[in-house]
Formats: structure tokens, C-alpha cells, sequence
């Protein structure tokens, strides 16, 4: 998996060869095909890994300092090796069908685990209603951070990120869903 990452930093994912991975990792290339289908998956395997792209969800006592906290992380841990492989990576899925569907299989289906946990103590504070942290909703600021970042890199200036928890997330969140709030 180091190896992986290694060779992601070093020459992206069009030049990552599974030959390439297994000489950096003193293996063989049967080795890996033995685990791994393609490179794809070993790529994916290889974000998985504890620490590369997790970050663990702060626990401020509030929805809005929670959400500025884990956005600052995030935007934080973008700003380096991992931000650019992630780019890259997003780059290809347009020519590497294989590629795409595994990162909407492995990432976008599991969530963001981190933006549950926060949300999940904002429903026990009673912050905001018990169906928020399944709804629609409950991705949208740390999906207007990727697209910021893709847009403009990271890391993502402060004020912004406050823009998007402010002026966005939480009037979305503190809104009653349809049909759950007085009628007008």
C-alpha cells in the first residue's frame, strides 16, 4: 500500500503499473494480482488505509464549531500529497471506467462517516431533527469543500470554509424537512 501511495505522489495514476507498484514494494507482480484485479483497486485499497484519508470527526460541543473544525481538517489534509493524488485520481475517472466505479462504490456509498458522528451529537443536542443525518443534506458542506478544492486547491481559505457552514449547511440543516414543520 505504501508502495502504492509512493507511486500515486511520484507519477500519478496513468503512469501507476502494477509492475511498477511490485518493484518499489520488493514483490512480485503475481503477488498483487493475487490480492488486487487491476490497479484500480490497489489505488482504492491503498486510500483506505488508516490515517491517509480518514479524519476524525471533532467533538466541540456544537454543530457549527464541529462542522468548521472537520472542514478546517479536511482542507488541511488536502493541501498535500493527498489532495493532488485525489485530483488526479478524479481526472482519470472520465477514461477509466473501472476507476469510477470503484470510488463511487467504496466512497461515495459508505459516506462521510466523520459528518454523521458530528451530526448524530447535534440530533442528541437537540440541534436538529433525528432525520438529518440520513437526509440529502447531511453531505452538502463537505461537498461544496470538494468542489472548492477541485476548483481552486487547498487548502480553502477560512472565510470560506465559514461561508459554507454559515450561509449554506446550517440553514439547511436548522430548516424542517418538508412536511415536518409548520404549515404556512
Amino acid at each position: 500500500m505504501t508502495a502504492t501511495l509512493a507511486e500515486l505522489v511520484e507519477v500519478g495514476y496513468p503512469a501507476l503499473t502494477m509492475e511498477r507498484v511490485a518493484a518499489r514494494a520488493r514483490t512480485g507482480k503475481a503477488t498483487l494480482y493475487r490480492r488486487w484485479s487491476g490497479r484500480a483497486e490497489l489505488v482504492v485499497d491503498a486510500l483506505k488505509l488508516p490515517g491517509v484519508s480518514d479524519v476524525d470527526p471533532p467533538d466541540t460541543g456544537a454543530l457549527r464549531s464541529d462542522m468548521i473544525t472537520l472542514l478546517e481538517r479536511i482542507s488541511a489534509k488536502l493541501a498535500g500529497p493527498l489532495g493532488e493524488i485525489l485530483r488526479g485520481l478524479l481526472a482519470e475517472t472520465g477514461r477509466d471506467a473501472e476507476l469510477a466505479r470503484l470510488i463511487h462504490a467504496r466512497f461515495h456509498t459508505a459516506g462521510p462517516s466523520s459528518v454523521r458522528a458530528i451530526l448524530e451529537r447535534a440530533v442528541e443536542r437537540g440541534e436538529i431533527e433525528p432525520t438529518m443525518p440520513t437526509s440529502r443534506r447531511a453531505t452538502v458542506a463537505t461537498d461544496l469543500l470538494r468542489n472548492e478544492i477541485l476548483l481552486f486547491g487547498a487548502p480553502v481559505d477560512d472565510a470560506v470554509i465559514r461561508d459554507i457552514v454559515d450561509d449554506v449547511y446550517l440553514p439547511l440543516l436548522l430548516r424542517p424537512a418538508p412536511g415536518h414543520g409548520p404549515t404556512r
